[in-house]
């Protein structure tokens, strides 16, 4: 039987190279991405779900049934405008597609998240992602992966001037992170998303990885 699967958050900066990477490869036959504005790329394999926003979401269930859900989602509360609106981005919406994925008996999951996530912290940011994995272990029973990348490198559509910052530090300093420190790193958008394909084939009782982790799981691929 042909496998697909469905890409949500597709234009963002490891949406896409998630994207290109499943396009490339032969582990599905059918790659859905949804997406809110349209994204650059065409191949048979590929099909386009627009949504003018995530509370559409449900009534697409019959159309996004699929074996993997990859969800990408995320922004920043500047990017955001307040904590009530990035929470609903990266809390509501990821929520929203586990329960969707609960509905439709997908059989992987892999999410997003962030390095430090942890949902008893002062951090709004990184509590608002521990909340979001705790209630989407809670949504969904089927295997479920969370990814926590450190800082993200790559191109991005738009600008953030203080990540721009932070990858010139890690370009420069990067290889000084070493030991326990490996996690913090920076790491590709790229990889990311090629281990987050990876992960599918990992131990069900495996749910959490490292941004170190991603990286290496890449590394010895290759």
């Amino acid at each position: 039987m042909d496998k697909s699967t469905v890409v949500f958050g597709a234009t963002g900066l490891v949406g896409k190279e998630l994207v290109s990477e499943l396009l490339k490869s032969n582990a599905y036959d059918k790659i859905i991405a949804v997406v809110r504005r349209s994204l650059p790329i065409m191949d048979r394999k590929l099909e386009l779900v627009q949504l003018a926003g995530y509370s559409q979401l449900m009534p697409w269930s019959e159309k996004l049934k699929a074996d993997t859900y990859f969800c990408c989602i995320g922004t920043t509360i500047k990017m955001a405008g307040s904590r009530e609106a990035f929470r609903q981005v990266d809390f509501d919406i990821p929520l929203q597609i586990a329960q969707l994925a609960e509905k439709n008996a997908v059989s992987n999951l892999v999410v997003i998240s962030s390095i430090g996530a942890r949902p008893d912290t002062s951090n709004f940011y990184l509590r608002t992602k521990g909340e979001m994995e705790n209630a989407i272990r809670t949504a969904y029973s089927g295997n479920l992966k969370i990814v926590r990348p450190s800082l993200l490198m790559g191109n991005r559509d738009e600008s953030r001037t203080g990540e721009k910052a932070g990858i010139a530090f890690m370009k420069a300093f990067g290889w000084m992170f070493i030991g326990p420190a490996r996690k913090y790193r920076g790491i590709q958008a790229r990889d990311v998303a090629r281990a987050m394909m990876l992960t599918t084939g990992t131990p069900a009782d495996k749910v959490f990885f490292e941004s170190n982790e991603l990286h290496d799981m890449v590394f010895h691929q290759v």
